[in-house]
């Protein structure tokens, strides 16, 4: 699969798969909802849902609960994700810590797509966190 285009296809299978982790969302506390799908440069899609925890640093965020099953099965290599918050029609894009995390895995090319009214927005990581941290 090349990383420079993914097909309309790829990337509407990309938010349908996005869709259906949200609905598995565990978010008691605020109410808002997130999915993410993954895709790996194998072509197999990881999904994953924020789930909340009363003790707040405890939960853990839709990317990184697919990243972190993906990795757990051996994959290494990713091209994109979708990401869709419970506010459909808007934007939702992944927190800081999550931009982190999505850093140490992907490359700067990699690609984060969202809805916003409608239309698909893709931005690079490297857009949207230019300078993580490194040791």
């Amino acid at each position: 699969m090349e990383n420079n285009k993914l097909s309309d296809d790829t990337i509407n299978k990309l938010f349908s798969s996005a869709r259906a982790a949200r609905s598995n969302a565990y978010a008691p506390y605020s109410r808002f909802g997130v999915g993410c799908a993954l895709l790996a440069e194998s072509g197999k899609i990881y999904t994953g849902c924020n789930i909340e925890n009363s003790s707040y640093p405890v939960g853990i965020c839709a990317e990184r609960t697919a990243l972190a099953k993906a990795v757990s099965e051996g994959e290494k290599d990713f091209l994109a994700m979708a990401i869709l918050g419970s506010n459909d029609g808007e934007s939702c894009l992944p927190c800081g810590m999550c931009r982190q995390f999505i850093s140490e895995l992907c490359s700067p090319h990699f690609k984060i797509f969202t809805e916003n009214n409608g239309k698909t927005e893709m931005h690079s990581l490297n857009s949207l966190f230019p300078k993580p941290f490194l040791l």
